[in-house]
């Protein structure tokens, strides 16, 4: 599906989506016309899902992270649609994943401090029955990106 042009493409799209189609087009080997279109087929793919801006946390005053780890007993899909509305709710919330393993979700809160985390909190446990929530403060950011590894793609392109 993607051949090793598109993948030079959407490394450098990963770095910084603002690069103009021209100087992506020179630096992997593509005039600006044919470079756009394959930036335009893998948006229409659905590869390209959006393009973002990538703030500084600490510049937004929402410099603490929080891993809130959920288990429930409340396994079907009524409970777990109330869940996912109730998450999607809260802003804080940045990330949220149904995991294996003994714990059945965890949730990624940013906030200023620990006393906007605790103010969520206590909104999540009168909003939700849960068997145990559990969090774990970041203490420091070691590595962090957004940009996806592109070496387990397979190039069908001939």
């Amino acid at each position: 599906m993607l051949d090793k042009i598109d993948r030079k493409i959407l490394t450098l799209l990963q770095k910084d989506a603002t690069t103009p189609v021209a100087e992506i087009g020179k630096k992997v080997g593509l005039s600006t016309t044919p470079c756009w279109r394959r930036i335009q087929k893998m948006e229409e793919d659905g590869v390209i899902k959006r393009r973002v801006a990538i703030l500084d946390p600490e510049k937004v005053n929402a410099g603490v992270t929080v891993f809130v780890s959920v288990r429930t007993n409340q396994h079907h899909d009524d409970w777990l649609k109330k869940f996912a509305a109730v998450v999607e709710a809260h802003d804080e919330v940045v990330e949220f994943y149904r995991m294996s393993g003994d714990v059945d979700y965890v949730l990624r809160v940013v906030v200023p401090d620990i006393a906007h985390y605790d103010r969520f909190y206590q909104k999540l446990i009168a909003e939700m029955s849960m068997s145990d929530v559990s969090s774990s403060f970041a203490m420091e950011r070691i590595k962090y990106t957004t940009a996806l590894p592109l070496d387990f793609v397979t190039d069908t392109k001939k």
